[in-house]
């Protein structure tokens, strides 16, 4: 007791303890105590001035907990952001990312402040979790993202284009009219754009020589000019980007939701059912097949085998023979007696009208009708089946099986008797597991059936080959130009969504559970991870007027190109709402932002375009922060 007394304080305080956790997260950043000399940390406030002794130091222990254990500070900022996050007002909301941001800078700028503890948690770990959210995401868009190429591939460029540019000439020309010294420019596009590599070649031009500072200026400050107007940009326009995309749509009098389901109309290509291995690709849905069983009354029913029934009404298969409460081994071709329940699956309609007469009155045995239905996507890999219709297949007896959907080169085809079926298709057929795994054979494939299980080998793969695309550089005039990580994970999960809607057998299925919660998760702890190390950076940078210069110019540059790029992306290029919002948040290279619109609509259709507006801008934002700091 005494350890945990020395720890955490006096266990005679608790009720100020947890009063004033809260007070910290609602109140803004602490203040530090009078004796600390930083001014930039007197500005934050005067709240610990109140604080008795033994409460203060269990505040201390608190802090210094999180800063010992970074785990504990991911885990309570996506905790109390997600919290924070579902809180509406006049149907306006954070959103949970937003929330753990903006927790998680309060949460080390307050430790900064009031303790002089500075978190820093390695990067490894939220560089990590933004790769799993961008690879699970390209999962998502991957058949999509082609089609919207082909679409709207222009009209995204154009959109990206717009966001750099106004962001470079408000952020540039809006430091040279307040007055700032070097190296602010450079740190407000950074910030701005949250690109951290601007401040790489921000700081490459000057060791370089490529700039060289004025007289009685050292290197070493335009660094710190650039890191400090990075700072208070980077935590202004990554919550402010994140609410603004999020209410784009809304803010000129779209429907979002609706939209969305237009959007998602669109680019579906007319088709009904998702693609192979797309989310809800192998749900049940509607079907006019269903199970009824019956038991044998008619003479003629009875002393035939099951396989002499199945070649006289190929529509109507049985599926269990239960005879004295025991189900009979189909294998073995039984013949059916008089008083046997049998289960049959087909048409509704059929049912009513024919076989209960020709079998004899329906039972309710629950032995009979417990037969599972499963939905498993099958790759026709038989040229011998090649060129049948379906109607052909369907009179070889199907065992119960029904096709939902027919798909070539993940494209859904019309579905009718007369279709025809060829090499390297993809059938989406309904029925009970034995069923579909014997009709897969016969079609010269495998079933590929609903799991729990998540494709790890397949993610790992995919996430390294997108890792070193995106980390593979060339230098053009001393510029670093790479593709990105974040960019090369996404495009990995495109490639292996777009291969998998050709082949369902290609690293599937992956569990849309499994898949939402990396992405969910991934983005997240990326921010809280991220919010932990930009926190102490926010409270070197306070103090004087450049503060509200730096607030002012980053806000701008980070708010102002999306919402005109946004305008001209619907009324210019006649985009779709969501499509444009989509776009030009991977204009404004805002992951987070795209996410929220995600969580707005309910909807992933707005990933299809960022894509291909991040990778442009990427690369624009680059070069535009390396001429912003030889041009200073």
């Amino acid at each position: 007791m005494a350890e945990i007394s020395r720890r955490f304080g006096t266990i005679a305080r608790p009720a100020s303890y947890f009063l004033l956790v809260p007070l910290i997260l609602l109140g803004g950043s602490a203040v530090a105590q009078s004796d600390r000399p930083s001014p930039s940390k007197t500005v934050v406030g005067q709240v610990f001035d109140r604080i008795e002794p033994g409460s203060e130091a269990s505040l201390h222990d608190f802090f210094q907990l999180l800063g010992n254990q970074p785990i504990a500070f991911v885990l309570l900022a996506l905790a109390i952001g997600s919290l924070i996050g579902k809180f509406s007002l006049k149907g306006i909301s954070l959103g949970s990312t937003a929330g753990t941001l903006l927790v998680g800078v309060i949460l080390s700028m307050t430790a900064e402040a009031a303790y002089g503890i500075t978190y820093s948690i390695p990067g490894i770990l939220s560089s990590f979790m933004l790769l799993l959210f961008m690879y699970a995401l390209g999962l998502k868009v991957g058949p999509q993202f082609f089609s919207g190429l082909r679409k709207g591939g222009l009209a995204f460029v154009g959109v990206g284009l717009i966001v750099f540019v106004l962001n470079w000439v408000i952020c540039y020309f809006g430091a040279a009219w307040a007055g700032l010294a070097p190296g602010y420019a450079t740190g407000l596009i950074s910030g701005s754009y949250t690109i951290t590599a601007i401040l790489g070649v921000g700081q490459n031009a000057l060791d370089s020589g490529a700039y060289v500072p004025p007289a009685g200026m050292t290197i070493e400050e335009v660094g710190a000019n650039m890191a400090a107007a990075y700072a208070i940009s980077y935590v202004l326009s990554s919550v402010g980007i994140i609410l603004l995309i999020r209410y784009l749509p809304r803010i000129f009098g779209f429907d979002a939701v609706a939209d969305a389901k237009r959007a998602e109309a669109d680019f579906s290509g007319g088709a009904t059912h998702p693609v192979p291995g797309a989310p809800g690709a192998l749900t049940m849905g509607f079907s006019p097949y269903d199970l009824r069983a019956f038991e044998v009354a008619h003479e003629s029913f009875v002393g035939r085998t099951i396989t002499q029934l199945a070649s006289d009404f190929p529509q109507v298969p049985i599926l269990r023979v239960v005879r004295g409460g025991v189900v009979l081994d189909q294998t073995k071709n039984p013949t059916i007696l008089k008083g046997d329940i049998v289960t049959v699956r087909a048409n509704v309609h059929d049912l009513i009208l024919e076989e209960g007469e020709l079998i004899g009155p329906e039972s309710d045995n629950l032995l009979a009708r417990n037969i599972p239905m499963e939905v498993a996507d099958v790759h026709l890999g038989s040229h011998a089946i090649s060129g049948k219709t379906l109607e052909d297949l369907e009179r070889h007896g199907t065992g119960g099986v029904a096709v939902q959907a027919l798909f070539r080169a993940g494209n859904e085809l019309p579905l009718g008797p007369k279709s025809d079926v060829r090499f390297g298709d993809v059938l989406r057929l309904s029925g009970p597991d034995g069923a579909l795994k014997a009709a897969a054979r016969q079609l010269g494939g495998h079933a590929i059936l609903p799991t729990l299980k998540s494709e790890v080998l397949y993610l790992s793969l995919a996430m390294l080959v997108g890792y070193l695309v995106g980390i593979a550089t060339v230098h053009i005039s001393g510029i670093p130009f790479a593709l990105g990580t974040s960019a090369g994970c996404i495009l990995a999960g495109v490639g292996v969504s777009y291969f998998r809607s050709r082949n369902p057998e290609f690293g599937g299925p992956v569990h849309e559970g499994a898949r939402s919660f990396l992405q969910d998760f991934g983005l997240n702890a990326f921010v809280a991870v991220l919010s932990a190390n930009v926190g102490p950076k926010v409270i070197s940078a306070l103090g004087g007027d450049t503060v509200f210069w730096l607030a002012l110019i980053g806000t701008a540059g980070a708010l102002i190109p999306p919402l005109i790029a946004f305008w001209v992306g619907v009324k210019l290029f006649g985009l779709n709402s969501i499509i444009a919002d989509g776009a030009t948040t991977g204009g404004r290279n805002s992951t987070p932002g795209l996410n929220a619109i995600i969580e707005e609509t309910g909807s992933s259709i707005a990933a299809v375009p960022y894509p291909v507006s991040y990778a442009l801008t990427t690369v624009l934002a680059l070069i535009g922060g390396y001429f912003s700091m030889i041009l200073s």
